[in-house]
């Protein structure tokens, strides 16, 4: 009798919990603490940044870094403000010719606020090129430490990975 009991028992917990684990799930990637207006900002300054990446324009994508960053790179190691912007422009002149662009992958982006500091941005973004005539597409992902200082939004830390 208990074997019965027991397994009448188990089919009704495991629907229920195959039920309740992928809403719990699901809200563990929604943000806790979600502000639109800190969202919009940074979404903007990601894409002052990406836009002079993609336009390979050094002296909009400089401003964009605070003196102190620090770059950290799961293959590269870590890198400085000054080896940093020497690595973008390597990077696009041993790319003049592949069309090296970078894009936000939509619905990847998660913005945190760190009080008094600034904000966290996490996110997935995709790389494409040309490689031997093929498109060759990276999805990769980056958390990057944004400070907000003398009214100016500057990327501190990046941690580039998962590549």
């Amino acid at each position: 009798m208990r074997t019965s009991i027991s397994r009448f028992l188990i089919v009704p917990v495991v629907l229920l919990l195959a039920g309740v684990l992928p809403q719990h799930a699901q809200a563990q990637t929604t943000q806790k603490h979600f502000d639109q207006q800190l969202y919009n900002t940074i979404l903007h300054m990601d894409s002052v940044c990406f836009d002079a990446f993609n336009a390979r324009d050094m002296q909009r994508l400089k401003a964009v870094f605070a003196d102190n960053v620090e770059f950290y790179h799961d293959l590269g190691g870590l890198t400085y403000y000054d080896e940093t912007m020497k690595n973008f422009e390597k990077m696009f002149v041993q790319n003049k010719a592949t069309g090296l662009k970078r894009a936000l992958v939509k619905g990847s982006l998660e913005i945190y606020q760190i009080k008094d500091f600034g904000a966290i941005e996490v996110g997935v973004h995709k790389f494409t090129h040309v490689e031997n005539g093929k498109e060759v597409v990276g999805l990769l992902k980056f958390l990057h430490v944004w400070q907000y200082k003398n009214n100016e939004w500057k990327i501190t830390r990046v941690i580039s990975y998962d590549h």
